[in-house]
Formats: structure tokens, C-alpha cells, sequence
């Protein structure tokens, strides 16, 4: 649905979230974001240590970023994933990560081999720098990986394997002995495996379990701040690798890298030495809205609206619609009902489906989930109804 002179369909998921804002805020209609894919930003813990830090004096974890990431953020990540500082590099967010990953351990010619359904930026922005792009596909109602059909579709020219854990979009836990094969299997190619752990912190055991890096020195590990604790402001992100991978790495880094923000990740350092303050707010949000989708879940499964199961951990769920084969048009059409946003399943190669976010509280989320339910109940209706007979005189 254009508006506002767009004429064409988004091509990305970014796109599509901002023409759905702007025509959200231009028409004035109310609505529940469930597109959110993250806890809400924590602005009066935020608040609350902006002015700790910068009050009365400057706070010591104020310092540069430039060359080596801030001290104390770097201090911090060598502690949760029990490696040397030369093993670590901080930058501009997940994406940033991501972005130098690609433009560091690539060259023309290379393909990238990424899961599907998937977070649409692993192959747009591989796409951006000249990268062919082969998928794996994640199956099953628990979207598990084959390592064997990985292993299938890597082809002389792949590089680079990229797949998320959590998955995103379906929250779902991988099973780390299959990110072990698939670690094995690359080295043996000579391939690198990029595992997006943004979501990965909001499974019960993840402070306990061995993080993806340490399973394969072929495994790379990239994070942030940003969904687990609602963050994305910091533009906290960080590499962990093995260090023959990590001096490839930074050596472009130190070429072309300017943007880390001292006074952010300065931020970031202290959030971090609170971690515990900040795991509580987002399993707090979490505990409080599961009970909440886990109910609506039940109801649309038990009414035939949806198919598929929810993930163990995390904020958000990917079910498919029944009946509704068109998610795009959905989407549209309930968010102008100015209803709720949802995000279409398109944008992670899995039509049919929607993402939703459910770390809100309670009383938007119930609002929000019943403005869902009553959309899909009343847009396959509609689509079910036969078109009027035309009568001529």
C-alpha cells in the first residue's frame, strides 16, 4: 500500500517499518507496536545513569574508543567470553559488526551462504558490497538446522556462512552441538561461520553455556546491546573471534573505522559493569509478557488461526497465519486500521508468517494481541467472502 507519493513496495524490512511509521504518525492513528523486536528502551535506568556519570564529575569509564574500543567495555567482554583483548573488537552495533565481517574476510567474487528464514540485513548488506548470496534453510516447527545440507550448499566460491542464535526471527534455540558440526564442517572447507548472538543472552543458561566462539576456531561471534537490554541508542557492538581471524579483521578496521562514540560506549561500560541491574529489567519484561502470548498463542492455535509453537526464550515468535497467504497485504492493511504493526514474514524469506515482539508489559501487549486476533479473524473472513455478482441492466 503506497502513501504519501511511495509507489513501490519496500524492499527491505527497514524500508517497510518506516513507511509504516510514517504513515502511522501522519494519520494519527493508534496503535501497539508488536514489530519491536527488543525490550523496551530502559529510559529512566538510561536516565538514571547518565546522571551518575556525567553530574557532578566526568566518570572514568569516559575514555577513548578509538584505538583498541573502550577500556572498560573490552575489560567487561573479555570477562563473559573468557578470552585475550586480542581476540575482541567493539563497534557501531551488531550491524557494524556485520558490515566489517563482510567488507574484512571477503573479496570479489566470494558468496556468502546464509540461513533462511532470516534477518534480511545478512543479505542485503552482502548484496550491497557485490556478494552472491546461497541459503540453508531453517525447517521444522523448531526452524532446526541440517548441518548436512549446509555442508550441501557450500560451493567452491563460499566464504562466509552467517546464521543467528537465537533466530531471528523465530526466537528458536539451536542446539549447540549442531553449531559445533556446522563449525567443523567450515574448517574443513575453509570457511568462516558468523553466528549473530544478539538474542542468545535471553536464554536461561546462556551466562553458563560456552559461547559459539569457543566451539570452532572457524566460528565467529558478533553481539550487542541492543536486543537484550533495548540499548540500541549506545550503537554498542562487538566481534569476538579467533586471533588469526580477528588480526584480518582489525586490520581493516584500523584503516577505515572512525564512528565508535566514546561517549556511548562510555555508557555502555557502565551498563555492562551493572549487568545484573539491567538482566533483571529484561527478564522482568519477559517474565511478565509471556504468561500474556503464551495465552493468545493457545487461543489462535486452538482456532485454527495459526500454526507453529513458541520459542523457550526470548521476546519474539514467528507464527503462520492460516488462511491469510498474503502477509504483506495483511500487515498494511491492519496497521492502517490503526490497530497494531506487525512485521510481514516476506522481509525474512517466509511468507505467510509474522514476527511479533511480545517484550512490552502486560497491558499493551494484551491490547496489542487482541487487536491481532480480531484482525485475523476479521481479514480471512473478508478474504473468504465471494466477490459481489455485478448486475447489468
Amino acid at each position: 500500500m503506497a502513501h504519501h507519493g511511495e509507489t513501490s513496495p519496500p524492499r527491505s524490512y527497514a524500508q517497510w517499518i518506516r513507511r509504516t511509521l510514517r504513515r502511522v504518525r501522519a494519520e494519527r492513528t493508534l496503535l501497539v507496536s508488536l514489530f519491536e523486536s527488543s525490550v523496551p528502551e530502559p529510559r529512566e535506568m538510561l536516565r538514571a545513569l547518565v546522571a551518575e556519570g556525567f553530574g557532578q564529575t566526568i566518570t572514568s569509564r569516559y575514555a577513548s574508543a578509538f584505538a583498541g574500543g573502550n577500556p572498560f567495555v573490552v575489560e567487561q567482554l573479555m570477562n563473559r567470553y573468557r578470552v585475550d583483548a586480542d581476540r575482541l573488537l567493539c563497534t557501531t552495533g551488531a550491524t557494524g559488526a556485520l558490515s566489517l565481517i563482510y567488507r574484512a574476510l571477503l573479496k570479489p567474487g566470494d558468496r556468502v551462504l546464509i540461513e533462511t528464514p532470516a534477518f534480511d540485513l545478512f543479505d542485503t548488506i552482502a548484496r550491497s558490497y557485490g556478494h552472491e548470496v546461497d541459503h540453508f534453510r531453517r525447517s521444522g516447527a523448531r526452524f532446526t538446522i541440517d548441518p548436512e545440507e549446509v555442508a550441501a550448499r557450500i560451493g567452491p566460491d563460499t566464504k562466509l556462512i552467517v546464521l543467528s542464535d537465537l533466530h531471528n526471527p523465530s526466537g528458536m534455540r539451536t542446539d549447540p552441538t549442531v553449531i559445533a558440526e556446522i563449525g567443523r564442517i567450515a574448517a574443513a572447507r575453509g570457511v568462516t561461520v558468523v553466528v549473530d548472538e544478539v538474542y542468545r543472552d535471553y536464554a536461561d543458561d546462556a551466562a553458563e553455556a560456552t559461547p559459539s566462539v569457543h566451539l570452532s576456531p572457524s566460528i565467529v561471534t558478533i553481539s550487542s546491546l541492543t536486543k537484550i537490554y533495548g540499548l540500541s541508542t549506545l550503537r554498542c557492538g562487538w566481534i569476538v573471534a579467533a586471533p588469526e581471524v580477528m588480526r584480518t579483521i582489525r586490520a581493516l578496521n584500523d584503516e577505515v573505522e572512525f564512528g565508535v562514540s566514546n561517549l556511548a560506549h562510555a555508557v555502555a561500560a557502565m551498563v555492562l559493569e551493572r549487568r545484573n541491574r539491567f538482566d533483571a529489567y529484561s527478564a522482568g519484561i519477559v517474565r511478565r509478557g509471556r504468561p500474556v502470548i503464551e495465552a493468545y498463542h493457545a487461543h489462535w492455535r486452538a482456532n485454527g488461526l495459526v500454526d507453529g509453537e513458541l520459542p523457550d526464550f526470548g521476546c519474539i515468535a514467528f507464527p503462520r497465519l492460516i488462511g491469510i497467504d498474503d502477509t504483506d497485504a495483511f500487515s498494511d492493511w491492519i496497521a492502517a486500521r490503526g490497530a497494531v504493526v506487525v512485521a510481514p514474514g516476506s522481509y525474512f524469506g517466509a511468507p505467510g508468517h509474522v514476527r511479533i515482539g511480545f517484550g512490552l508489559e502486560p497491558t499493551a501487549l494484551e491490547y496489542g494481541l487482541q487487536a491481532l486476533t480480531d484482525g485475523m479473524k476479521t481479514y480471512r473472513d473478508r478474504s473468504a467472502r465471494p466477490a459481489p455478482v455485478a448486475v447489468h441492466d
